[in-house]
């Protein structure tokens, strides 16, 4: 396979993914509220666990 081969096949793909593609019920606010207390609930635990410093 070669490099214009290759280049070319990601640019049909890249093309192809302009209709959108997420689901109806996936809320791009829910999931990034949800990463954003996930990652708050990562930083408290990592917190508490170096309160000896």
């Amino acid at each position: 396979m070669s490099l214009s081969s290759t280049a070319h096949q990601l640019v049909t793909l890249a093309s192809e993914g302009e209709q959108g593609g997420n689901h109806e019920s996936l809320s791009p606010y829910l999931t990034g509220i949800g990463a954003f207390v996930g990652l708050m609930l990562l930083l408290w635990i990592t917190i508490s666990f170096n309160r000896d410093r």
